[in-house]
């Protein structure tokens, strides 16, 4: 089509400059008016020759029938010469139809080569982001600036699909993990009450020979009953109405209840922290996890500070402890379900921290290095509340 529009407007121009030079080649050798006036010139001369003439007369008339050979003989010469110079007028136009087409087909190869190879780039992106393969590295740039727009805008496509991908198979996780930690503390309740009631029976009944053992089975109904509670808080996302809720406050109150007091606590807080809107109970849980965790890494004794900060959008909760610290390997599946490093632990206090940061369109995050200690960040949105 390229070479299609450059070589049809050439052939007409060139055909209509061609009839245009032969017309009026044609016009200006009048070869045969030269002929017929030398024939009618030869008649008129004769007829004077056989007149009486003075001198002078002779003279004239031998020089007007000089002039007149000459005339004749230029416009032959002309004549020869027009119809050469058609020939090269024919062969001009012939050489300039080609090279405007050898030209166009250049032009036209590398516009085809920028346009059609940027687009079959494009086309096979296309196919590895619908089958989630990742996109290779950046190439070289071919092509027009709006190709790079388009590599540019296609990449950011292809992560965020593939954001939307992982955050949607981390749901259906989330989801299945829920379910079998529901249908876990279910089944973990069902015998918890009556065994419950045989230990206390067996307290109140069993020989001094045996206090001991009902004491191990005691321990171990609550360890069972408190592992039932996390997974059944597990397995439930925060419900109900929300409420403001002040977050200093309410870290405040599960420091003092959850540290104990061989461990020194540093809070520090903004003066004017704005109020949460959210769930209390299910913050507190998460609060309450993450300071167990930091006792737990803490041991026989250790430092916790707690930093309350307010940068917008968010309420940033800040928990870092001095204890023994989290292995690379481990700190990127800290907030999976079910892992632990804890003995008897059943490895759901982060997840459960996460799961309530995440019902809060909130984010929690960990650093941590051996022998140096953790430290957690809990960010919670501020939301505008209606009336």
């Amino acid at each position: 089509m390229l070479i299609l529009f450059a070589l049809v407007p050439t052939v007409a121009v060139a055909l209509v400059g061609v009839g245009t030079a032969s017309r009026a080649l044609s016009m200006l050798s009048a070869r045969s008016a030269w002929e017929r006036i030398a024939l009618s010139g030869e008649q008129a001369l004769s007829a004077t020759r056989s007149a009486p003439l003075t001198v002078e007369q002779r003279a004239a008339v031998e020089r007007h029938e000089a002039e007149l050979r000459q005339s004749v003989e230029l416009a032959r010469r002309f004549d020869f010469v027009a119809g050469r110079s058609m020939r090269l007028v024919v062969t001009g136009a012939v050489l300039v139809v080609l090279l405007v087409a050898v030209g166009a087909s250049r032009v036209a190869g590398h516009l085809s080569r920028q346009l059609s190879r940027p687009l079959d780039e494009l086309v096979g992106w296309t196919g590895l982001i619908r089958t989630g393969r990742p996109i290779p590295g950046q190439p070289e740039r071919r092509g027009a600036p709006e190709f790079e727009v388009l590599r540019t805008g296609m990449r950011t496509m292809a992560q965020e699909l593939e954001t939307g991908r992982r955050r949607a198979l981390e749901a259906e996780r989330a989801e299945a993990f829920r379910e079998s930690a529901r249908r876990f503390a279910h089944e973990l309740k069902n015998p918890l009450t009556p065994i419950r009631f045989a230990v206390d029976r067996l307290r109140r009944s069993a020989p001094e020979e045996l206090r001991d053992t009902v004491e191990v089975l005691a321990e171990e109904a609550a360890r069972l009953e408190t592992m039932a509670k996390s997974f059944a808080q597990f397995g439930r996302l925060p419900d109900g109405p929300a409420a403001d809720i002040d977050v200093s406050e309410l870290v405040t109150r599960v420091a003092r209840s959850t540290v104990p007091e061989r461990l020194a606590v540093a809070i520090a807080a903004d003066d004017a922290l704005p109020l949460v809107h959210g769930f209390h109970e299910p913050l507190v849980r998460a609060v309450t996890n993450v300071l167990m965790n930091a006792v737990d890494a803490c041991g026989a004794s250790g430092q916790i500070d707690i930093a309350l900060r307010y940068a917008a959008p968010h309420v940033t909760i800040t928990i870092r402890d001095s204890g023994c610290g989290i292995a690379p390997d481990a700190l990127a599946r800290i907030f999976d379900p079910y892992v632990t490093t804890k003995p008897g632990g059943t490895g759901l206090g982060l997840a459960i921290a996460r799961q309530t940061m995440e019902a809060h369109q909130g984010f929690i995050d960990a650093t941590s290095a051996l022998g140096q200690g953790t430290e957690i960040i809990l960010r919670l949105p501020i939301r505008e509340t209606t009336a």
